[in-house]
């Protein structure tokens, strides 16, 4: 009798999502050397690790880490704590053991992969939400800096522009509620129809 891992549904759509987004992906298991090549085939990924003990796995972690990448690891059982303890981020599903969802920073709460496509999506936004809000607080003080002593502006011109940066901070800010919004909005019309 030969136990083989059981594929989710929605995997091979995730895993090429994942790497249409420029991800690398392998897949670290406790399982022999053929499930796992086979599973790794299966899915189109192309680096796997078998047999491997948990501690082995978080020192494949720090290994990627150490080569100057960011690691997230997606794990389900407690010999995957370890290692989603040592990642960069950690994801577990609802329904996994205890110390993985314990462990782990997301808990994907409708038991599927299916929602990691929208998550790295909301992150790449937060990101740029993020690097916009920086600029946009550190601009306005440099040309207030620049006006004051080239331009010789007074403390009215200066309040001015602190004030304006600051409602553009304001609106920088709420831009995700506001696309949320806009997103939940389509899902309904989508819906409803």
């Amino acid at each position: 009798i030969e136990l083989q891992p059981t594929l989710r549904p929605e995997a091979k759509d995730v895993i090429a999502d994942l790497h249409g987004r420029g991800f690398t992906l392998a897949i670290i298991s406790g399982d022999q050397e053929e499930p796992t090549r086979r599973l790794a085939a299966e899915l189109g990924i192309d680096q796997y690790f078998a047999n491997t003990l948990p501690e082995n796995k978080a020192t494949l972690v720090e290994q990627l880490q150490a080569e100057g990448r960011s690691v997230c690891f997606v794990g389900d059982g407690i010999n995957d704590s370890i290692a989603l303890k040592k990642a960069n981020v950690s994801i577990s599903l609802r329904g996994s053991t205890t110390v993985a969802t314990d462990t782990a920073q997301i808990v994907l709460m409708d038991q599927s992969l299916s929602k990691l496509a929208q998550l790295f999506t909301l992150a790449q936004k937060f990101d740029k939400n993020l690097k916009v809000g920086f600029a946009s607080a550190i601009i306005p003080g440099v040309i207030n800096i620049g006006g004051i002593f080239l331009f010789h502006w007074g403390i009215y011109t200066s309040m001015l522009i602190y004030n304006l940066s600051l409602l553009n901070n304001l609106g920088i800010a709420m831009l995700p509620l506001l696309s949320a919004e806009k997103d939940s909005d389509q899902q309904s019309v989508i819906s409803d129809q």
